[in-house]
């Protein structure tokens, strides 16, 4: 049963079942065939198993840390002592203590096998049931994509990784309270049991429980909190004491564990506490804002759920879960990937803004999203709950009874870009640049011979000019200085200015500039990864002088980490060359004002004698980043008179 004949029961208090009014409209694609599907899954499988290969090749002692922790030799299920005492002390339930105990018992390499094939297990039928909470009918290749696609993200994202290495058990709570909603209509019984046994094992999980009372689903309600009840009393009997410490002491499990003030803590307890709010006032604040987030998240999340948007109200109800809960560490924040579901904007464009952040949040470090800037380092280091809140209080998704449900309003090639898309892509962009530049090939050995190799040719052809001109701007201070000026400024200054003034004067324009942009510095890293080179100023015994970092010592193992911020060998193609003429092609198509064309064919001639009389690179490595932007150019012709950017005008 999908979840469009789930809705069709969502009614209200009476609790009987009607028909939903206005329309019921899906989004329909056309048939995917059997090749995407199937490489989607591939493309899964070898995820999954990389994963599995990456946790169970290490060490016992570093592997699956919280389980080795509550089941190991001295764990606390093994020891029956309490669960909360001792520095590798239980974060669970008690329930869970009562769940977990007979795995005590189990081979710690049995269990760590078991346990992470029975994750990827888990982690396949989480995105099975959330494909089949998706709104409104599609096709089967529709459905047979979707759900590989999000196997692909659940294993992508740091929830799911981080219950991987932890040994966690999140992934349960959220497949049971999912199945919970999902199910309500058809069997209220067994559904309300899910949710009970999730909130038994994730307490705020409970959340669940007035939603189904408030969507008419008011047997299953009661289930839950009867299935809750029952199993806490449960662990009360058999673990009282720990139970005692955990409800009353530590009031559900406030204050286990790692400080609550860490930035893996994506709570509002967790974000005060680094905001320097203590004691009572923190608690004061907390309550009313947690209260206030319940309320407001709760309401949206029913508005959803009548809508047919079961997989949605799930995802707000547990990204209220996330932000109200005294702790909410990685692994418990996989509510807030589910919330890409949601669909946001009235331009087709607009639609991407939010699944593209919520992906990169859950995905990437926070240095991928904002700069390393510390007035912004608060944004990145609290991203996943500001997603979590937008999700559960602010952003207006889209009703499927809105015309724009299905049908946006067309962006067009003419109009301009979502900015914080643009602004998004961009940064994330030179983040993997800065990445791929820093993890390419850098033997010391390869690419003094390949140094070697490009002076052998040049000397050949008579162009072995790089050392006469590096000792001629050595020699005059002036021109020594402005050279490293102009080196380390202009190489992001200009193209960034000149991104912008396209954007807001020239759309049209700036689509083609970003993406001819984006394809050059893709084949420029493939040139750093291919053909490690050592540059001019690197190469020892050949009378370079470093202009910007001075004398080098040669016999230091780490010399060429001279910056520390970047792989010193990846000179071939020269990128600060590359850009500067993207950047006079750029000015050329876009203006005909003679003395614009002629500053802007000035700058990569200026660039290119910069980088080689700072003895940065050969004068070869300016004839790679030439190429490089023949050949981005060329491809991003081609994307936009064959690919889907011509397809879709």
């Amino acid at each position: 049963m999908g979840a469009r004949g789930v809705a069709e029961g969502v009614v209200g208090a009476d609790g009987r079942g009607a028909a939903p009014t206005g329309p019921r409209r899906g989004l329909r694609w056309e048939p995917w065939g059997a090749a995407v599907p199937a490489a989607l899954w591939l493309l899964a499988l070898a995820l999954a198993v990389r994963q599995a290969v990456a946790v169970l090749r290490l060490p016992p002692g570093e592997r699956l840390t919280d389980l080795d922790s509550w089941i190991g030799e001295q764990g606390v299920l093994e020891t029956g002592g309490s669960l909360y005492d001792g520095a590798g002390a239980f974060t669970g339930t008690p329930f869970s203590g009562v769940v977990l105990r007979p795995l005590a018992h189990t081979a710690e390499q049995v269990l760590g096998v078991t346990w992470t094939f029975g994750t990827l297990l888990l982690v396949a039928a989480l995105g099975t049931v959330a494909v089949r909470a998706l709104p409104g009918p599609a096709t089967r290749s529709t459905r047979a994509a979707a759900v590989p696609a999000a196997v692909v993200l659940l294993v992508l994202s740091v929830p799911v990784r981080n219950t991987f290495h932890l040994g966690q058990t999140s992934i349960i709570p959220v497949l049971l309270a999912l199945c919970g909603l999902l199910y309500a209509a058809r069997a209220p019984r067994g559904a309300g049991a899910a949710v009970g046994l999730a909130a038994a094992l994730q307490p705020t999980v409970l959340l669940f429980a007035p939603l189904l009372w408030l969507t008419g689903r008011r047997r299953a309600a009661a289930a839950s909190g009867g299935v809750f009840a029952g199993c806490t009393a449960l662990a009360w009997a058999a673990l009282p004491s720990d139970s005692w410490t955990y409800w009353v002491h530590h009031v559900a499990g406030a204050g286990l564990g790692p400080p609550a003030d860490a930035a893996a803590n994506q709570s509002l307890h967790g974000l005060l506490l680094r905001l320097g709010v203590h004691g009572p006032a923190e608690v004061a604040l907390f309550a009313v804002l947690a209260g206030s987030v319940a309320v407001v998240g709760l309401r949206r999340a029913v508005r959803y759920a009548r809508d047919g948007q079961l997989l949605l109200a799930a995802a707000v109800a547990g990204c209220v879960a996330v932000a109200v809960s005294p702790t909410a560490w990685q692994h418990q924040q996989l509510w807030i990937l589910l919330a890409a579901a949601g669909r946001v904007g009235r331009r087709s464009g607009d639609r991407l803004v939010w699944p593209v952040f919520l992906v990169l949040v859950m995905t990437l470090d926070s240095t991928a999203l904002v700069p390393e800037v510390p007035v912004l380092t608060p944004l990145g280091e609290n991203a996943p709950l500001i997603a979590a809140l937008l999700a559960a209080c602010v952003l207006p998704f889209v009703s499927t009874r809105s015309p724009l449900w299905d049908a946006p309003e067309r962006s067009g090639p003419f109009g301009r870009p979502n900015l914080m898309l643009e602004l998004l892509l961009i940064r994330v962009g030179y983040w993997l640049y800065s990445l791929v530049r820093g993890l390419a090939p850098d033997g010391r050995q390869t690419a003094e011979a390949h140094g070697r190799q490009i002076l052998e040719i040049e000397g050949a052809l008579g162009l072995d000019v790089e050392h006469r001109l590096n000792h001629a701007v050595a020699d005059a201070a002036r021109l020594e200085s402005f050279m490293n000026s102009y080196y380390a400024g202009l190489h992001f200054l200009v193209p960034i200015a000149l991104l912008a003034w396209l954007y807001a004067r020239r759309p049209l324009a700036y689509r083609w500039a970003r993406t001819s942009l984006s394809f050059t510095t893709l084949l420029g890293l493939v040139g750093f990864w291919l053909y490690p080179l050592a540059p001019p100023r690197l190469m020892p015994g050949l009378g370079y002088i470093d202009t910007a970092h001075g004398p080098q010592d040669f016999d230091a193992p780490d010399f060429g980490v001279l910056t520390g911020i970047s792989n010193q060998y990846a000179a071939m193609p020269s990128l600060h060359v590359g850009w500067s003429l993207w950047c006079a092609v750029v000015v050329v198509r876009c203006t005909p004002n003679v003395w614009l064309r002629a500053l802007g064919v000035l700058h990569p001639v200026l660039t290119t004698v910069v980088v080689m009389g700072t003895a940065n690179h050969y004068l070869l490595d300016a004839a790679g980043g030439a190429a490089v932007v023949a050949a981005g150019v060329g491809i991003t012709r081609l994307w936009f008179r064959h690919g889907p950017a011509g397809s879709s005008r």
